[in-house]
This record gives structure tokens, C-alpha cells and sequence, in this order.
């Protein structure tokens, strides 16, 4: 369903073969501040897929705030997020070039070009 006034976001990493077990182990109880954070910054419709074969995540989420940038910022100085990336990602292998981790100045996820939409009808 389409959020009104919403991004679209689709963005990729390389999960660690070594450690597909913990990734969803943790990701089937994230801390409740972590959701609060995404929350706060007006991200919703989240969700994280894996494609084995590839060792692929996949994440897409919808954002329905006015500044995307200032409000990913405070999501990277939330301190339980904080927590959490250190946690999560050393599980994870950055396709970007110079990405050393969540939260930085070069993105640790990449970003997925949309090549087709079909909203349909609501």
C-alpha cells in the first residue's frame, strides 16, 4: 500500500555467510529503541530481505518526512542505534567503496535504483 508524500527507499549489503543464524536471530527481537529511532525519523513499511544464493540483503522502506538527511542524522546519533550497528555490522560486507560502518560519512548500505512502479489502484 502506497504511503501519501512518501520516499521510496531500496538499498543493498553482502551478509556474512558466517553469520546468517545471529543476523536473524537479532533481527527477530530488534530493540525497542532502535524502532523508536526509525520511528522518530518518519520511516516506515521497513523491512529486510535475504536472497542466499547471494548472501544478499535487501532492505525497502518508505519515508514520509519533509528532510531526509537531517532525520537519518538523528537516527545515527541515537545511542541504542549506535549499539546496534556495532552489533550488526560486523555481520555485514559494504558494497560502497570507503564505507567503514553504520551511521558514517560514506553510506555502509547501498542505494538501489528504482526502475519501475506500478502503484495500482487504492
Amino acid at each position: 500500500m502506497s504511503v501519501p508524500h512518501s520516499k521510496r527507499i531500496c538499498q543493498i549489503i553482502k551478509l556474512k555467510s558466517s553469520a546468517v543464524t545471529e543476523y536473524k536471530e537479532c533481527h527477530a527481537a530488534v530493540w525497542p529503541g532502535v524502532l523508536a529511532a526509525l520511528e522518530r525519523a518518519h520511516i516506515v513499511d521497513y523491512s529486510i530481505n535475504y536472497y542466499p544464493p547471494l548472501d544478499l540483503l535487501v532492505t525497502t522502506m518508505k519515508y514520509t518526512g519533509t528532510d531526509y538527511e537531517s532525520d537519518m542524522a538523528k537516527v545515527a546519533e541515537d545511542p541504542e542505534t549506535q549499539r546496534w550497528w556495532k552489533m550488526t555490522d560486523g555481520m555485514q560486507e559494504s558494497f560502497v567503496d570507503g564505507a567503514t560502518g553504520s551511521g558514517g560519512e560514506t553510506p555502509w548500505w547501498a542505494n538501489v535504483e528504482e526502475v519501475f512502479r506500478f502503484e495500482g489502484k487504492l
